[in-house]
């Protein structure tokens, strides 16, 4: 891969990177300061319980997200990033493109699929 390709790739991974942090830092500040509101039924309990479930899910996908960027983010400084964590062949311009933490090729990322 070029290096013109990777500092392109480096950027956006910079970028989003922010975006979480900023999504992360946001999210802890406002629970922070969220008072637990059970509400007055069943109904009312059933939709906060909901509304906290998904607001922790999205922080664990944030979280991991972000851990994946990071660890891109280092093997770009390594000068291991494209490469297939299995094959170590070079993972496709396009791919990178679409997903730039990626860690496998297509074709070792469908056979890790299929074994799970």
């Amino acid at each position: 891969m070029d290096r013109k390709s990777i500092e392109r790739l480096a950027k956006d991974l910079q970028a989003r990177r922010a975006e979480l942090r900023q999504r992360i830092a946001q999210s802890q500040a406002e629970t922070a300061g969220e008072k637990l509101d059970y509400g007055k039924d069943e109904g009312d309990r059933a939709n906060a319980s909901l509304s906290r479930e998904i607001d922790l899910g999205q922080k664990s996908r944030d979280h991991v997200l972000l851990s994946a960027i990071d660890a891109a983010l280092e093997r770009i400084r390594l000068g291991t990033f494209g490469e297939c964590f299995n094959c170590g062949t070079e993972i496709g311009v396009k791919r990178l493109d679409a997903i730039p933490w990626v860690q496998y090729c297509i074709s070792c990322q469908e056979l890790i699929a299929e074994n799970h």
